[in-house]
């Protein structure tokens, strides 16, 4: 998702990585034309904690969790999957902000009220709640499981229609 989200190809990076999977790291990073890695941090994100440096936090709830708090206070949702997966199906009252184009959409998150965000299974989502917290936007709560897990639940969803039709 690097290359995705990240424009300039000579932003410098310094990687916080699980020990062992360094050069991994750099070797991906190096596939997409990211050469310009700085280094890792030694000891991975367990160094960093061990050092008292700030840390941050996802909010992660399960799908079934959702279903209450929807029936409740119908909150705002955001579905970070590509338009074609939101359109072949999605949760009906749910907003579509796909992960590749998040950051020309911040102003459509509310600044105060609790919202959630899905993906298809969890990754993107906790990535997009990376870039949100990052400007700011406490009141997110990832949906663990994403739509794979809201589908098992009885929240509203539009029809299914199959992609290749659309």
């Amino acid at each position: 998702w690097v290359g995705e989200l990240i424009v300039d190809i000579q932003q410098p990076i310094i990687l916080i990585v699980p020990q062992g999977l360094e050069q991994e790291a750099i070797t991906r990073l190096s596939r997409v034309g990211f050469d310009n890695t700085l280094g890792f941090l030694e000891g991975g994100f367990e160094s960093w904690k061990q050092a008292g440096k700030e840390i941050d936090t996802v909010t992660s709830i399960p799908a079934e969790t959702l279903e209450g708090v929807y029936q409740e206070i119908n909150p705002a949702i955001f579905d970070v999957r590509k338009q074609s997966e939101y359109l072949s199906e999605h949760i009906k009252k749910a907003q579509n902000t796909p992960l590749t184009e998040i950051n020309d959409h911040l102003a459509e998150f509310p600044k105060e009220d609790t919202f959630y965000i899905h993906c298809a299974g969890g990754y993107r989502s906790v990535i997009a709640a990376s870039i949100l917290k990052a400007n700011r936007f406490h009141n997110v709560i990832d949906i663990a499981g994403g739509f794979a897990a809201i589908k098992k639940t009885e929240l509203s969803l539009s029809e299914s229609i199959c992609p290749s039709t659309l």
